[in-house]
């Protein structure tokens, strides 16, 4: 069996920070080549970044989320990008702190589950399965505190990691708990 954590890809970063000043958006939207500013369908300026490929959500409040980013690296240069291409509207930016809020990855056990043994297997306290509403089984775990989605196609999604390696850590713990309970060959 191939292990599982070398298949594991970084799906989305979202990060937060904030620019600790009100903004006209309307005004920034006209200076910002390629800014999308809709008022009535969502309450921030949406600017998308190219290389790297993300999106900053920008708020009237001085509150950014960039969302999109394939590594936290990347969200970096692209909120760089962002805070630049502001100052060149002078508009005034220190460097401000950057909060990874949550990173979603993908990985593959390699073998097809059996979802409704897992379910039992697992217990019902951190188990949610309802498969005529979702395909997928929610397992909230505490450690790291991540929630995972498996499939029966063996693929899984893992998401509220903080930093990469809570991804490695949740595919080690997803393994070792269903190969504890004989439900992986």
């Amino acid at each position: 069996m191939t292990d599982p954590k070398t298949t594991i890809s970084i799906e989305n970063v979202v990060a937060s920070t904030g620019i600790a000043q009100e903004l006209d958006l309307q005004s920034v939207a006209m200076d910002l080549t390629g800014a999308d500013y809709d008022p009535e369908q969502f309450p921030g300026l949406v600017y998308r970044t190219q290389e790297p490929k993300s999106a900053a959500l920008i708020f009237r409040s001085g509150k950014v989320v960039c969302t999109g980013a394939k590594s936290t690296d990347n969200v970096h240069e692209a909120l760089q990008l962002v805070f630049d291409e502001l100052r060149a509207l002078e508009i005034p930016i220190d460097d401000p702190e950057i909060t990874i809020q949550n990173i979603v990855t993908s990985a593959d056990l390699g073998e097809d589950l059996n979802l409704n043994a897992i379910a039992i297997g697992l217990g019902l306290e951190n188990i949610e399965y309802e498969p005529e509403q979702f395909p997928g089984l929610v397992y909230r775990l505490d450690e790291p505190d991540v929630v995972a989605l498996l499939f029966g196609s063996g693929k899984l999604v893992i998401t509220g990691g903080k930093e990469p390696a809570d991804a490695e850590m949740a595919v080690d713990t997803i393994v070792e708990r269903l190969a504890e309970l004989g439900l992986l060959a």
